[in-house]
């Protein structure tokens, strides 16, 4: 599952999304994703779903990177659903005349709504880190943040953070993976059911996180021996600069946004299912 992880890793390329501003690009996600919890229509996810398989196929990147992350939370994705149509209360599910122990319309319904919710965020989430330098986002959160300095919350330190986090999520997946396989070959056995699997991967745990421990303090010193002292009195090496593409960017958002507000409106009336 976790060799299907691929939030935190970059694909080159040199699309018009690539080549957008980071704060634009950040700052577009967040606000489609933050809109997406209010949608309650499905046909306007299957609309989110098709903007962005336009979206991926303009970037340039195979389509089977972003679907990966599906694939490593799939288990999450059937939990949801599957929650939602059991204990959602409403009307029975009867198939030709047979009443089915469980699920309801209504939480078939409800299901639906989280799941492609769930699905269509981190689709954006894995276009948005596959078409921009861990180092572009860093700095773009930063920028981002920068106002809010005044009140003493450190954008850089923060921005760092993050981005070292984003970072070390490919990198702690290859050492499960590599766990995984040098205790294989010792005869471990990770086969069978999902719990069964699960319970088996625990045994990872422990090496996985003197690993990180370690890579971190490695992280650490590397930093200390580069004289890194925060953010205070550093320069940019890149001066950031909205262009056309970001203002057609940024125009597009606001109609997906505008359009959204309107088919979730016609939803609520009961227009739409």
């Amino acid at each position: 599952m976790l060799q299907h992880l691929t939030l935190g890793q970059y694909y080159p390329g040199e699309s018009p999304i690539h080549r957008l501003d980071p704060r634009t690009k950040l700052c577009g996600a967040l606000v489609l994703m933050a809109a997406l919890i209010w949608v309650k229509a499905l046909p306007l996810f299957f609309f989110m779903l098709a903007v962005v398989a336009v979206l991926v196929r303009i970037s340039g990147v195979p389509l089977h990177l972003p679907m990966n992350n599906l694939k490593a939370f799939r288990l999450i994705l059937v939990i949801t659903f599957a929650a939602h149509a059991c204990f959602t209360p409403g009307e029975a599910v009867i198939i030709a005349g047979y009443t089915v122990p469980g699920p309801t319309w209504e939480g078939m319904f409800q299901g639906s709504v989280f799941t492609l919710r769930l699905v269509v965020i981190m689709l954006i989430a894995a276009l948005l880190m596959l078409t921009t330098v861990p180092l572009d986002v860093s700095d773009g959160i930063e920028r981002l943040l920068k106002p809010l300095e005044r009140f003493g919350l450190p954008a850089h330190e923060l921005a760092m953070m993050m981005v070292i986090a984003l970072r070390f999520i490919p990198t702690l997946v290859e050492e499960a993976d590599r766990l995984q396989k040098a205790q294989a070959a010792r005869g471990a056995d990770f086969t069978g059911n999902p719990i069964r699997r699960v319970r088996k991967m625990t045994a990872l745990l422990v090496p996985l996180m003197l690993s990180a421990f370690r890579r971190a303090e490695e992280l650490a010193v590397a930093m200390e021996s580069r004289c890194y002292r925060g953010g205070t009195g550093r320069t940019q090496f890149r001066v950031m600069a909205l262009g056309r593409n970001d203002f057609v960017a940024i125009a597009a958002v606001t109609v997906l946004l505008v359009l959204g507000a309107a088919f979730n409106r016609i939803g609520d009336a009961g227009v739409l299912f």
